[in-house]
């Protein structure tokens, strides 16, 4: 999980068929993020540019909702500052809260959670009693995958989590997967899969796919990669890139023109760490968080 970091927080608000997951972080994390899709949903993302004046990040928000869902980083920013978080300004406190959402408008029937739904994530995460959750839940709950043949042959995607650790060094993700492609194991097989015939093209017409009453071609995968190692944002910028790698592991086809698909990548800066083994881990952390985000399918009966 993105808990055994150390310091690091999260917590879920899920709604019938959206949600919020808000991830909180020690003091003095630095973050970066790479963004290689074509219409990604988000806010505060200029400042994690290596070359941004702003080095720390407070939290970061996965939402549900597309570009309405971004207001939930309102209530997570009003939670902060009055707990005296964020960048010191003459002011007050202003919290950094890079933000990012999926589309899951026609799974949801037009519901999008706003700043009351972010504030109960936050909460959630500050809660010690709180267990952390994957599946459909938070962020995820709206998330579909596997729609590249056919936006009527697709499943339900979600949210996952995954950590490992070398030495001292913590490495953990999560990933919310709304997903055109497949999601793919580590042996090359299908986890989850359209359930399109076998002889079913790719990307039939009519298309595009954002024709597609069903809201197909509106897709994202968002992924949060956090470690205790002492990186810069230049750093991070490159881990970021790493996670895409784990991305294209686990999703098939991946980073397509139908999908919106973006990395963050936060450090706490707690342990030494080395970034060559630091970019493996990352990418194969950053893997096994998009397939425990379908973990269900393989659990139901």
């Amino acid at each position: 999980m993105i808990t055994d970091v150390p310091g690091v927080q999260a917590g879920h608000w899920t709604g019938d068929d959206t949600g919020v997951t808000v991830v909180l972080l020690p003091p003095e994390t630095v973050g970066s993020v790479e963004i290689r899709g074509g219409a990604p949903a988000t806010r505060e993302t200029a400042v994690l540019d290596p070359l941004a004046t702003v080095e720390q990040v407070d939290a970061v928000v996965l939402t549900g909702g597309s570009a309405f869902g971004l207001a939930t980083a309102d209530g997570v920013m009003q939670a902060l500052a009055e707990q005296g978080r964020g960048f010191p300004t003459l002011g007050g406190p202003v919290p950094i809260v890079p933000t990012a959402a999926i589309f899951d408008l026609v799974a949801s029937g037009g519901v999008r959670p706003g700043p009351a739904e972010g504030r109960a994530a936050l909460a959630a995460a500050q809660d010690p009693d709180t267990v952390f959750t994957t599946g459909r839940v938070g962020a995820g709950r709206g998330a579909r995958v596997a729609k590249w043949r056919g936006a009527e042959h697709g499943t339900t995607g979600g949210l996952g989590s995954a950590s490992a650790r070398d030495g001292d060094v913590v490495v953990g993700a999560i990933a919310v997967v709304n997903a055109v492609g497949d999601i793919v194991g580590r042996d090359g097989g299908l986890l989850v899969g359209s359930g399109a015939p076998p002889d079913a093209p790719g990307f039939p017409d009519p298309a595009p796919f954002e024709e597609d009453a069903s809201g197909a071609g509106t897709n994202t995968t968002l992924v949060l990669v956090a470690t205790n190692a002492r990186c810069s944002k230049v750093e991070c910028h490159l881990l970021a890139r790493s996670a895409h790698h784990g991305l294209a592991r686990a999703i098939h086809p991946s980073h397509t023109r139908h999908d919106g698909d973006l990395a963050f990548v936060v450090a706490t800066g707690a342990v030494e760490g080395h970034l060559d083994r630091l970019r493996v881990m990352v990418t194969e952390v950053t893997a096994e968080a998009i397939r425990d985000a379908v973990a269900y399918h393989r659990a139901a009966p």
